[in-house]
């Protein structure tokens, strides 16, 4: 088992991607810190992987406030001593032409998605900077790396999200943490429709499908064990050759 005993907090944990990196940690031996704004879904999480063998707990969690999260780092290490391992999961995906993006609709998803991950990684890095180790991985998006239709506050929470990341990658490598990022592309969620993305993925990816939470937690699962120890600050797409396409015809 790759986190055997590490103690790990993942937000955005009750569905889709982060539900997926919360399973794996726990087959691969992690206790579970499993947080949600849906404390329901936190829960029933939490109850699969204890259903699996492996050990968790559950908590509402909203991102946002740095009040709650400063709470659940706290619940996490009065149960288990210490925390190792956090990953930023938590965001919504919202699209909105960019004529038609309100502030509000601005400032709800970059409140979720980049002050969120700031909060929650600042949170989590100070009891890993007291603890001298740990490990943080942000989840990003291909849309943080290159434009799209109706993703300008999406994409921008997204690529900031990244650029956050080698910051805190900098400041605390001295301390003993790395922080790396996750940049997903079509993911197979709750969300999702069909049997493969639409026509303008499908164009630029390789892997001609939807990618399975379990392939992104694979990923995540890498900078958070032991077989992570000189990367930090790195941006991994995992997204079906998407970013690596250009031209496409010979």
């Amino acid at each position: 088992m790759r986190l055997k005993d590490r103690v790990a907090l993942v937000t955005g944990a009750g569905s889709g991607i982060g539900r997926g990196i919360a399973q794996r940690f726990g087959a691969e031996g992690a206790k579970v810190l499993v947080t949600d704004l849906d404390e329901a879904r936190a829960h029933a999480v939490a109850d699969e992987i204890v259903a699996e063998g492996g050990e968790a707990m559950a908590r509402r969690l909203d991102v946002r406030e740095a009040a709650e999260a400063e709470a659940a780092v706290r619940h996490a290490v009065e149960r288990w001593r210490r925390l190792d391992v956090h990953v930023n999961n938590a965001g919504i995906t919202d699209r909105c032409p960019f004529l038609e993006t309100s502030l509000e609709f601005w400032h709800r998803v970059l409140d979720t998605n980049l002050t969120g991950t700031m909060i929650c990684g600042q949170a989590t890095a100070r009891q890993m900077v007291a603890q001298g180790s740990g490990r943080i991985v942000n989840i990003s998006s291909n849309s943080g790396i290159r434009g799209g239709m109706g993703r300008a506050a999406y994409g921008a929470s997204k690529a900031a999200i990244i650029n956050l990341t080698q910051s805190m990658a900098i400041e605390l490598a001295p301390h003993g943490v790395l922080v790396n990022c996750v940049a997903p592309g079509p993911t197979r969620t709750a969300a999702t429709s069909g049997d493969a993305p639409g026509p303008s993925f499908l164009a630029r990816m390789s892997i001609k499908r939807f990618g399975e939470p379990a392939e992104i937690a694979a990923a995540v699962l890498f900078f958070a064990s032991d077989e992570c120890t000189f990367t930090t600050g790195h941006v991994l797409s995992v997204d079906g050759g998407f970013m690596a396409t250009g031209v496409m015809e010979g």
